[in-house]
């Protein structure tokens, strides 16, 4: 009796394929690169190119410019204390939706993400009809000495109106899937409230709150249809850096408006590289 060898160990016979794990990998990775390449590369790649038609001293000449070192300090600068501040409050009304049933919670869920849903100029023409001196909350905040429209209080009340969605939405689903049992487990071995809050609750929490304070950070530093009202665009004082980018427009000065969003790039991208490098070290396990 003659031993048969496998069909795919007889001569001649090429050894099959296996079968991939994840089938049309292959396409799905080809395209998404090429969506991503056509709706993020190509138009950063060209903003990045344009400015250099200026040259390296008209590139430097434009971002020395006062009005513009001004507009990128009140921009980032105001951003950055509008995402800060936006965390503890974002924590907060994370936890009020999720630990705690009360009437009207579904509203409040709702208006987490009214900020969503307006049109930028709408928000931006509501927060000044609030703020003007003549407003609601504008004249008995004047009547103290505390002007909020038409300063860059007003860029920060604006920034943090349109950042709030992003500290609480990312925080939500974490603290939802966290529960309670570690917080109970740290009160039987005789923690007390605030210290299970910071040794449990808070590192677990620590990677989604820095998520969500670069989505509020990266949202308020382009913001532009919610501050141009309430801003009052003062040139030195109130004027933000998207407002400088369309003047330039306005201008035809295409070159020197993408030197400036050229810049803006940059420092965005320097910001969020860092809060991604200090997320990826609070991970659990990560450090040693």
């Amino acid at each position: 009796m003659s031993l048969a060898l496998p069909a795919s160990r007889r001569p001649g016979h090429s050894v099959a394929r296996r079968r991939d794990a994840l089938p049309g990998f292959g396409l799905s990775l080809g395209v998404t690169l090429a969506w991503l390449s056509l709706v993020v590369l190509v138009p950063l790649s060209a903003l990045a190119l344009r400015p250099w038609e200026l040259g390296v001293a008209g590139v430097l000449g434009v971002l020395s410019d006062p009005r513009v070192l001004a507009a990128l300090r009140l921009s980032f600068g105001t951003a950055l204390m509008a995402a800060l501040l936006n965390l503890p409050l974002g924590l907060l009304v994370a936890w009020v939706l999720v630990r705690w049933r009360f009437p009207g919670r579904r509203l409040l869920d709702a208006m987490v993400d009214l900020p969503f849903a307006l049109p930028t100029a709408v928000a931006g023409l509501a927060l000044t009809a609030l703020f003007a001196p003549n407003g609601w909350l504008g004249a008995p905040l004047k009547a103290i000495g505390v002007t909020v429209a038409y300063t860059p209080l007003g860029v920060f009340v604006a920034m943090m109106f349109v950042g709030v969605p992003f500290a609480v939405r990312t925080v939500e689903p974490v603290l939802r899937d966290l529960g309670t049992e570690a917080e109970e487990a740290a009160a039987t071995l005789g923690a007390s409230r605030a210290q299970a809050l910071l040794r449990v609750v808070l590192p677990a929490l620590a990677p989604a709150l820095l998520t969500g304070f670069g989505l509020a950070f990266a949202r308020a530093v382009g913001e532009y249809g919610s501050v141009i009202f309430i801003a009052g665009n003062r040139p030195m004082v109130s004027e933000i850096a998207p407002l400088v980018i369309v003047q330039r427009l306005e201008g035809f000065d295409y070159a020197g408006a993408a030197a400036i969003g050229l810049a803006m790039l940059g420092m965005s991208f320097l910001v969020l590289l860092l809060t991604g490098l200090v997320q990826a070290w609070l991970r659990p396990g990560r450090r040693a």
